[in-house]
């Protein structure tokens, strides 16, 4: 559970990064994770803490995916303000994340059609990349915009 923070580990988190209101149900037991904006790219990131690792204390390697999962399709969010439905993550695991890094993550969307979106997408820990891949989502209906996305921002500018 998220709750299992010490102090310290939980007052590491890198500049620009605000907490993901993401505070119920599955966010909750993976948490915290946080979100960071610049221009269109949204950026997931978290610290890891022990409730994240395996036997070896590095980061488990499910625990990476469903990171991977989230962070990439955020790129839809920005870009759409729509929910989404994963169909296909594929993930090239190249490095593990020690107990206690600065995880992060970011992507781009590389096609459209048909409210289907193929993202590409990097996990990485410092400068080190930990995973790469690429992803398919559906896009499964609009929602209200939320800050840092293309619809919030251009309604508040009016």
């Amino acid at each position: 559970m998220s709750d299992d923070l010490t102090d310290a580990q939980a007052g590491q988190i890198p500049a620009g990064y605000k907490p993901l209101n993401w505070t119920r149900g599955f966010g909750r037991q993976i948490g915290p994770l946080y979100e960071r904006y610049q221009g269109d790219v949204c950026s997931l990131g978290f610290r890891v803490e022990e409730h994240h690792t395996n036997g070896l204390a590095n980061c488990h390697g499910g625990m990476l995916m469903t990171v991977a999962d989230v962070a990439w399709g955020r790129a839809i969010s920005v870009a759409r303000s729509h929910f989404w439905v994963t169909v296909r993550l594929t993930c090239d695991f190249l490095s593990g994340a020690k107990l206690g890094e600065w995880v992060e993550g970011d992507s781009e969307i590389l096609a459209e059609e048909d409210d289907v979106y193929t993202v590409r997408g990097t996990l990485r820990a410092g400068d080190r990349v930990l995973m790469t891949g690429t992803a398919v989502y559906k896009v499964i209906g609009p929602r209200e915009p939320r800050p840092g996305e293309k619809a919030y921002v251009e309604a508040a500018r009016g």
